[in-house]
């Protein structure tokens, strides 16, 4: 269980750092940012699917 945490805790850092360094207006990076640290797993999978650079908006 302890590794899982890690593991999500370096996830949702690595995308923090993603976000701060995407293109997008600020209001909306402080939005992803704030997703991934109240919800981290949630926040995490929506900002991978949905979030500046991704995939689905291409």
């Amino acid at each position: 269980m302890k590794a899982l945490s890690i593991i999500i805790l370096i996830l949702d850092i690595f995308a923090i750092v993603k976000i701060l360094q995407s293109g997008a207006e600020v209001p909306q990076k402080a939005l992803w940012i704030a997703l991934v640290v109240i919800v981290p797993v949630l926040g995490l999978i929506l900002w991978a699917l949905l979030g500046p650079g991704s995939p689905v908006k291409q």
